[in-house]
């Protein structure tokens, strides 16, 4: 079986804490940084693969233009958690009621979704499926780096918590431009063969 890396991306325009980034926001000169002192990667790896996401896309692209590994694949299924359009490009001081009262009650009740946000559950079932596509990816193209989001590779590397994997994910956060191996026992989810 080949490994799979996954990275985060690079620092980005506006990032704080508690911030939810719009899906515009692109890397800094310090993202990109972070993402040249990131090299060089693990031994073997032959591909990558990313996130749609322009800090996600624009890491993959670096990493790929200092390389010269190919992207085989940009696939939605390594985005961040869809946060609801009503807290992108806030902080925690500015979220609306509507979004504290899903927090609050998002743990225990993993289906619960805030407007057009991705609830719990829905987050876990997308880590599930893009854990099989990081595995069929690699079967065809060799060791991976997937390049993608906290909270999603949070929850990749948790999967067999279940929905609870965002709370494990959401206390170890990744720093910028990181990597970690994808668990060996984690990656083809239950079902998905």
């Amino acid at each position: 079986m080949a490994d799979i890396w996954l990275m985060r991306h690079g620092a980005y325009e506006g990032h704080r804490p508690g911030y939810h980034a719009p899906h515009e926001a692109v890397l800094t000169q310090e993202g990109r940084d972070q993402v040249s002192r990131s090299l060089p990667l693990p031994k073997g790896i032959t591909a990558i693969v990313t996130s749609p996401i322009p800090r996600a896309r624009q890491t993959a692209t670096l990493v790929s233009h200092l390389t010269g590994l190919p992207i085989v694949a940009t696939s939605g299924l390594l985005a961040e958690l869809r946060a609801p359009s009503i807290v992108l490009g806030r902080t925690a001081e500015t979220y609306p009621p509507a979004y504290r009262a899903w927090r609050a009650r998002r743990v225990s009740n993993p289906f619960l979704r805030c407007e057009d946000g991705e609830s719990l559950t829905d987050l876990h079932t997308r880590a599930r499926h893009c854990a099989a596509f990081l595995h069929h990816t690699a079967s065809r193209h060799g060791p991976l780096l997937a390049v993608s989001h906290t909270l999603l590779l949070g929850v990749l590397t948790h999967l067999p918590e279940g929905p609870a994997a965002f709370t494990t994910a959401a206390k170890t956060p990744w720093q910028f431009a990181e990597r970690r191996l994808l668990p060996t026992h984690q990656r083809v989810a239950p079902g998905l063969h």
